[in-house]
């Protein structure tokens, strides 16, 4: 990949929602409100702290992650930890972990790929970040369907119940910074 193409992944630079991370489409303006919320954090969506993205899914970005998940481009994985690491240093009052996980793959697709691209991005994060990473953590016990675009339902849908801690592990009160390509 050369720079040129690098240079066109940018970060997010638009008002965003404080827990989750989307952007704003519009400058959102609630009375009394400092740091209003999205529509789906405040009607509790989503079960997890603080999520953030690197930058927007463009088309750029998406070849870049393309590059890294099927056409075995692995360097990419330690240049976006880095930048996944000045966002973690941006907010680290929210981003205190005492692990990196990555997001597993089901085991077949790990067969299939030969390697975890979240897990690539996730040790070298980790590594940078003095932590350590614990990719046996969560096993994915469903399959991923085998259609590559799926509207917001099936994705919904393919991830509800499909993964679990593996057997022994321990996690109780651990502060636990999950990791995937794609949010």
């Amino acid at each position: 990949i050369c720079r040129s193409c690098l240079d066109q992944l940018t970060p997010w630079h638009a008002p965003m929602c404080p827990r989750c991370g989307r952007p704003f489409v519009s400058t959102v303006a609630v009375a009394g409100v400092e740091h209003p919320l999205c529509h789906g954090c405040r009607r509790g969506l989503y079960n997890f702290d603080f999520a953030r993205s690197y930058g927007a899914y463009s088309s750029p970005m998406a070849r870049a992650i393309v590059m890294l998940k099927y056409q075995r481009v692995t360097p990419l994985a330690g240049w976006f930890a880095e930048r996944l690491l000045s966002l973690v240093r941006e907010n680290s009052a929210q981003f205190t972990a005492d692990l990196v996980v990555p997001v597993p793959l089901h085991s077949v697709r790990q067969r299939e790929r030969g390697y975890n691209q979240a897990e690539l991005i996730a040790r070298a994060l980790a590594k940078r970040l003095r932590v350590p990473c614990r990719s046996h953590l969560l096993v994915r016990t469903r399959p991923r369907p085998e259609k590559l675009r799926l509207t917001v339902r099936e994705r919904w849908h393919s991830v509800r119940n499909a993964f679990d801690t593996r057997e022994g592990a321990q996690v109780d009160k651990l502060r636990v910074l999950l990791l995937d390509d794609v949010l």
